[in-house]
């Protein structure tokens, strides 16, 4: 007979993932052992097998979710037929407001994603591409005229805004709803009046 999953399953999964997040950016993914990661969890190993068959499916899901659902944030932060300002704007707040309480998966992101199979990877990657295709849209409409057939010159601009969230992102982690709403509004005002003066 099958085994029934447990009503709180997503939950526990959560915990667990939340858990490894921290190990894995603290401790590095190739030294976080499983006994380490039960621990943390306040778990017995057995019971994180029960979830996962392995340190490398945690890392898979970790990141997968993480990617997923800041994809999906960013991408519905504004409806398709708002003004392109607006949808700037909006991408903008939502990129750091996604942001705020994942610096380890951040790290872990960054650090891990090569321990990943190729095919893995390709999944991950896509998620990104999405997120730069869909500012890369915002971005080209602001200011069509210079955009029109340079594709080089969009690219960079879009790189541009997605390294201002960055730096902040990476240099000012702690910082509250607040001062990302301010530092997006910053981004959004240089961004526009940029494009505008190419």
């Amino acid at each position: 007979m099958a085994r029934t999953i447990a009503k709180d399953h997503d939950q526990k999964r959560g915990q667990i993932l939340k858990c490894a997040a921290r190990v894995f950016a603290e401790d590095g993914f190739d030294r976080a052992s499983m006994n380490r990661l039960a621990r943390a969890c306040g778990i017995s190993k057995a019971n994180i097998y029960h979830y996962y068959d392995g340190k490398d499916a945690i890392l898979f899901d970790l990141l997968d979710s993480y990617l997923m659902g800041l994809r999906d944030q960013i991408l519905a932060a504004a409806p398709a037929d708002a003004a392109p300002e607006a949808r700037l704007r909006a991408t903008v707040a939502a990129t750091l407001g996604a942001y705020q309480g994942a610096d380890n998966e951040h790290k872990v992101q960054v650090a891990a994603m090569g321990a990943l199979p190729e095919a893995q990877q390709a999944r991950l990657r896509a998620y990104q591409r999405d997120m730069v295709a869909h500012l890369s849209a915002i971005v080209a409409r602001l200011s069509p005229d210079v955009f029109a057939g340079d594709p080089a010159r969009l690219r960079a601009t879009t790189m541009s805004v997605f390294g201002m969230l960055n730096w902040y992102y990476m240099w000012n982690a702690g910082a509250g709803t607040r001062a990302r709403e301010d530092y997006a509004r910053l981004v959004a005002d240089l961004t526009l009046n940029g494009v505008r003066g190419f």
